[in-house]
């Protein structure tokens, strides 16, 4: 559990005590990241082809990524639901005009091709291909490092997230609905609890919470937890437009992680300037919770 831990906060903790003044570096951090992403995706792909009963484990993949989906959502708008009948959560916006949902869609079905481009080469049975999970673990090691160099500049203080008090409500209904979506999942797919648990606290975050548990439990679990993640956004980015008018509580925790970066403008537009701190407290809350849960239940 100490090595699990230390392998994931040793780079998260050295790169957040940098501290970065120069745009152009942040800049250059956040293309690293994406093309990092996008890398160890396609190493995921690849690990994903030297499967044993390659067949078998496909199968598996799509019955554990559907009930997860199902479950976690399930037990998530359950809550979040709940959480706005007994504090509603009052305002006064207009929703607007909002980008194009389709084209937000398809950025994120790019990172399921490049599993699959990943996969196909994998097929190849190329030798050198054998360290493509060795490869992956050294690549996440230096993602988690731009990612703590990234929050240290994010410009997010502690004093601002202790002051929204909406936003830290939302993110503990999220974390709590999550963890009991993860137990029935455990049930139902006969998975050990920790498995279940581990499973569900990727919040949305898809590119390192595949990453993190193809690591502890092998590609199967990874690449079902990486759709089910991925899954969760592409669900919020539809659903937000219409949730936001009934339920703010429901259309914010939906997002899980991602209402601090991807869904945001969805956010905005739907529900208006006042959502956005909220959003960005609970998305930076989630996103430091993601991997602490991940090693905390893989371990």
């Amino acid at each position: 559990m100490l090595s699990g831990l230390l392998i994931i906060l040793l780079p998260l903790v050295v790169g957040y005590l940098i501290p970065l003044r120069h745009k152009a570096a942040l800049k250059l951090i956040n293309k690293l990241l994406s093309w990092i992403v996008y890398l160890i995706l396609f190493l995921m792909g690849i690990s994903l082809a030297f499967l044993d009963n390659l067949s078998a484990n496909l199968l598996s993949i799509f019955h554990y990524t559907t009930v997860s989906v199902v479950v976690i959502l399930l037990c998530n708008a359950a809550a979040l639901l709940w959480l706005e009948r007994t504090l509603p959560w009052r305002h006064q916006h207009q929703q607007e005009k909002l980008p194009s949902r389709i084209a937000m869609a398809l950025e994120s079905l790019r990172l399921c091709g490049v599993v699959v481009i990943g996969f196909v080469l994998g097929l190849s049975g190329l030798a050198f291909l054998q360290h493509a999970t060795e490869a992956s673990e050294y690549t996440l090691i230096f993602l988690l490092f731009l990612v703590g160099i990234q929050l240290r500049n994010s410009g997010m203080t502690l004093k601002q997230i202790v002051l929204n008090r909406r936003g830290m409500i939302i993110a503990v209904v999220v974390v709590a609905s999550s963890l009991v979506g993860g137990a029935i999942n455990a049930l139902i797919l006969g998975l050990p609890l920790k498995t279940g648990l581990a499973m569900a606290c990727g919040f949305g975050w898809y590119s390192l919470s595949g990453i993190l548990l193809t690591e502890s439990f092998g590609p199967v679990i990874g690449s079902a937890t990486f759709f089910n993640d991925l899954a969760r956004e592409l669900i919020a980015i539809v659903l937000i437009p219409g949730l936001v008018r009934r339920s703010r509580s429901t259309a914010l925790g939906l997002c899980g992680a991602t209402s601090m970066d991807f869904t945001l403008p969805v956010l905005q537009r739907s529900g208006g300037l006042e959502l956005v701190p909220a959003a960005i407290v609970h998305g930076f809350l989630l996103s430091l919770l993601v991997p602490l849960l991940m090693a905390f239940f893989s371990a």
